[in-house]
């Protein structure tokens, strides 16, 4: 190398963001997704065989997809080759292929080709990867933060080993931070740094699971902090990270690091460096649905503040208000029914009012509607209801109208026997004639022993029992 080159080289690794200095040269050094790589887990069986084959690593960022196929192929001694589906087409993806065949017709070293985003690719350039794929000329990871079932096309997604990455957790997150402050080569090692125990929880939290935010947070924090406190002597330094909680753990000074510390980082300091925070939520996506659905769960697991948060965090995210309105109009009678008859009315209040007042004032009728649903008593027998009664329909020979419930308005249906026979309800003492309204004996309607369904429990026994006096003997319908 000459010494441009060695130049050039230094230069590069200079202006490179401390996420990228501090990314793990081994398997040994990776972070997060033991779920995956833990002794017996199939991934790591997979890389132990040497027999990786197709491989899918859906996940939010900065959970390590890249880093760990940039991994996978030097403990497999592939040679890795990245494509980013945002910025490579076809043409380059037939160069790779082949560079890939002609290295294994030489004997060469196998390839690892990782797709970044691959559901950008579209079918036929998805498609022109089932091929090598199959015969084994490449080792293919693609990464996506879409769910594949969606974004990848069935021919390949049926040919791979989908692998699911989780954010970091809080424990995985400080076991980062450690090892970005000790590190003296790519880390900030030689600056001597230390985190309040507020400062270190603050960034945690602003990191939401993402280790490559992380870094770059700390990063900036230190950029920032450095001209003010380098004077600054407080014996403060990062939790150990073999404790899972954050909380109300003592300071210790971490292995390798200097006390007192010179630059000393509290929670103001990290949340300036983090600036307004960059909202994560993807309205037409995995997101939308999963937030939506923990809204609707935690609703009919009447916890209100559970159901407060999924609002607020679908609200930041800049959900469809009609969205949330039509969803708690569906659970005010799939989930409350008629255990509370005033769901369903506030319900369709709160989407009228929605409609008229917007945000940001809209927020607090949402609030009070999912307070509410939260805290009413619940009943599902409306909807199981009406499922039985569609269930018989499909599976059950159609049952005719009864003569007598026949529409009698039009004369040639009065002379064809319309109507004959009707008992008018209103005629009768209780408002409840004793007459057979469907032909068969079903019951689909079973009220729950809560809310106001509890009355309409004792009330339906009685008039179930005058009607059964009128019904035919129980046969199979």
């Amino acid at each position: 190398m000459s010494l441009f080159e060695q130049t050039e080289k230094r230069n590069q690794q200079r202006a490179q963001p401390l996420a990228a200095k501090m990314r793990p040269q081994t398997l040994a050094d990776f972070v997060g997704q033991t779920h995956l790589l833990a002794p017996g887990r199939l991934l790591r069986q997979l890389m132990e065989a040497d027999r990786l084959g197709s491989l899918i690593f859906y996940g939010p960022p900065g959970t390590g997809k890249t880093t760990l196929a940039r991994l996978l192929a030097g403990e497999t001694k592939r040679q890795f080759v990245s494509l980013s589906a945002i910025m490579h087409g076809v043409k380059e993806l037939r160069e790779v292929l082949q560079q890939a065949r002609d290295n294994l017709a030489t004997g060469g070293q196998g390839t690892l080709l990782f797709i970044d985003e691959i559901h950008r690719f579209n079918r036929a350039q998805q498609d022109a990867l089932l091929a090598d794929v199959e015969e084994g000329v490449i080792s293919l990871i693609g990464a996506t933060t879409s769910n594949p079932s969606f974004a990848v096309n069935n021919a390949l997604l049926s040919r791979s080993h989908l692998f699911q990455f989780e954010p970091l957790s809080e424990f995985e997150l400080v076991d980062l931070i450690n090892r970005a402050v000790q590190d003296p080569q790519r880390g900030l090692g030689n600056l001597s740094i230390g985190l309040t125990e507020d400062g270190l929880r603050r960034l945690c939290q602003l990191s939401d699971g993402d280790g490559r935010k992380t870094l770059a947070i700390l990063e900036t924090a230190v950029i920032a902090a450095s001209g003010g406190n380098t004077g600054n002597t407080a014996d403060v330094s990062i939790p150990a990270p073999n404790h899972p909680k954050l909380a109300n753990q003592p300071s210790a000074p971490a292995q390798g690091q200097s006390s007192p510390t010179k630059i000393v980082l509290e929670a103001h300091h990290v949340q300036a460096a983090a600036g307004n925070r960059a909202f994560q939520y993807d309205g037409s996506g995995d997101e939308h649905y999963d937030c939506a659905s923990a809204l609707i769960k935690s609703i009919r697991g009447s916890d209100p503040d559970a159901g407060l948060y999924w609002l607020a965090r679908m609200l930041e995210g800049g959900e469809d208000v009609r969205f949330l309105c039509r969803r708690l109009v569906i659970l005010a009678s799939e989930d409350v029914g008629n255990a509370d008859p005033q769901a369903l009315p506030m319900a369709v209040a709160c989407f009228q009012a929605c409609e008229q007042i917007g945000l940001p004032e809209c927020q607090l009728t949402l609030s009070q509607t999912v307070t509410y649903l939260a805290c009413a008593p619940k009943s599902n027998a409306a909807t199981l209801a009406i499922a039985a009664a569609r269930e018989d329909v499909r599976n059950h020979r159609v049952l005719p109208v009864p003569q007598y419930l026949r529409d009698s308005h039009y004369r040639s249906a009065k002379k064809m026997g319309a109507g004959v026979g009707y008992q008018y309800s209103h005629q009768e003492d209780d408002g409840v004639a004793s007459q057979d309204y469907l032909g068969i004996d079903r019951i689909y309607y079973h009220p729950v022993d809560r809310g106001f369904e509890q009355e309409l429990r004792a009330r339906l026994d009685e008039i179930r029992t005058k009607l059964s006096a009128a019904k035919s003997p129980p046969r199979e319908a």
